[in-house]
C-alpha cells in the first residue's frame, strides 16, 4: 500500500497533477545580506570562483568554490541560531528530525498592507481574520506572509535602509507568540532578508520571531520568493537545509507542491 502511494505521487509530478514551485532566490554576487552594526561580526557576502571549465585547470569538468555565511539569501533558520535557542536537543541543521523538513504551508497576502507601509507588522487580528475566511491554522504547519517583497530588485531596495536602520515589514510580537502557542507552528517564513521586521530591534523582545520561535524550537525561511504562486492553503513545503556539522541554517532550494487543481 505504501508503495503504491509513493508511486502514485511520482506519478502526479510527472504528470504536474502536483506542481513543483520554487520559493528560492538565485544565489549571486549582488544577493543582498544584512549588514550589522559595525561592533558585530559580519556574515560574508556570496562569492562564487571557477577552479576549471574544460580547460588547462581540468580538461573535462567544470566545478566552482563558493563561499557565503550561513544566512545568505534564501535560508534555513535552525532554533541554535538565537540565543532563545541554544539549549534544545536536535537544534542545529546536521540533527533536526529530517521528516520536519516537509510541512503544510498557510500563506497570509498582506501586500496591499505592504505597499502603504514598509513597517507593516502583521497582528493576531489579522491572521484571526484570515482564518474566518481559510480556517483554522493547522499544527505543524508554516505560516508565511506574502508581501511581494522579493519583487524588490536591487540591494537598496530589499534591504530599505535610512539612518533608523531596515524598514521591512513581519510579524508582531504578540502574533508570534499566538501562532507558538495557540496554533503550534512549525514556524514562520517570508519574503524579505530575515524573519524578522526591519525595526523589530525595537519591540519587546527585540527580534520576537528569532527569540520565541527559536526559543519554541521552531523554524525560519527567509529571503522566499513567488509566494504569489500558492493558495492561501494546500501547498506542502521541502525545505531542508545543508547538513552543516552544528549549523546554525544554510542556504536551500525550498520547494511547494501545489495541486494544479488549487
Amino acid at each position: 500500500m505504501s508503495t503504491n502511494l509513493l508511486m502514485q505521487f511520482a506519478q502526479a509530478i510527472a504528470t504536474k497533477t502536483i506542481r513543483v514551485i520554487d520559493l528560492t532566490q538565485t544565489l549571486e554576487p549582488t544577493t543582498p545580506i544584512l549588514p550589522l552594526p559595525p561592533e558585530f561580526g559580519q556574515s560574508w557576502p556570496f562569492k562564487i570562483e571557477e577552479i576549471s571549465r574544460y580547460d588547462d585547470r581540468g580538461p573535462a569538468w567544470y566545478w566552482n568554490n563558493f563561499s557565503c555565511g550561513e544566512h545568505t539569501g534564501t535560508h534555513f533558520d535552525a532554533p541554535i541560531h538565537w540565543v532563545s535557542g541554544k539549549d534544545h536537543a536536535h537544534n542545529a541543521t546536521d540533527t533536526i528530525a529530517v521528516d520536519q523538513f516537509i510541512a503544510p504551508a498557510c500563506v497570509i497576502d498582506v501586500v496591499q498592507e505592504v505597499k502603504d507601509n514598509p513597517d507593516f507588522l502583521l497582528t493576531q487580528k489579522h491572521v484571526e481574520a484570515w482564518e474566518q475566511e481559510h480556517g483554522r491554522i493547522p499544527e505543524g504547519s508554516w505560516v508565511l506572509m506574502r508581501t511581494d517583497w522579493s519583487k524588490r530588485k536591487g540591494a537598496k531596495d530589499y534591504l530599505n535602509m535610512d539612518e533608523g536602520g531596515s524598514h521591512v515589514p513581519g510579524p508582531h510580537a504578540d502574533l508570534v507568540q499566538f501562532l507558538v502557542r495557540e496554533r503550534n507552528v512549525i514556524g514562520w517564513g517570508g519574503e524579505s532578508v530575515g524573519t524578522d521586521a526591519g525595526q523589530a530591534f525595537t519591540s519587546t523582545p527585540p527580534f520576537p520571531c528569532h527569540c520565541i520561535m527559536h526559543g519554541a524550537n521552531r523554524f525560519g525561511l527567509a529571503s522566499l520568493t513567488n509566494l504569489d504562486q500558492l493558495p492561501a492553503t494546500g501547498a506542502v513545503l521541502i525545505t531542508p537545509p545543508l547538513k552543516i556539522v552544528n549549523g546554525s541554517g544554510s542556504p536551500c532550494r525550498v520547494l511547494a507542491l501545489v495541486s494544479s487543481a488549487t
